[in-house]
């Protein structure tokens, strides 16, 4: 059974019910200092890659395209790997994915979310 797979913003206080706290961006979010992220890990092996990110841009008129695209992307081997890595912390603990963008509900993140699920 998994426990709760939540979305947070990288800029928002920290609260006791994230449980575990990931990012999954692949750039460390501008201007955040490590303390105030209060993360457990950067996973950014299952951020998407480069390119797609570029074509992307988080226009929400391509999310669902973006979502196909990266499903896809995570079947390769370094990011399946990644994403069975959080799928192991979200079978013990509540797993809170975050990221810096100002949307997540739009972002790698909330794909993530659903895919562990």
């Amino acid at each position: 059974m998994l426990h709760a797979v939540q979305v947070r913003r990288a800029y928002e206080e920290p609260e006791e019910s994230d449980g575990v706290r990931v990012l999954v961006d692949r750039l460390w979010p501008r201007g955040l200092a490590k303390e105030k992220a209060a993360l457990d890990e950067w996973c950014k092996q299952v951020a998407p890659s480069g390119d797609l990110r570029t074509w992307y841009h988080h226009d929400p008129d391509r999310f669902e395209e973006f979502e196909r695209r990266y499903r896809e992307e995570l079947a390769d081997p370094d990011r399946a790997e990644a994403l069975e890595h959080l799928r192991g912390i979200a079978r013990t603990r509540t797993l809170t994915l975050i990221t810096a963008t100002k949307h997540p509900e739009i972002s790698e993140a909330e794909v993530l979310a659903r895919v562990l699920s």
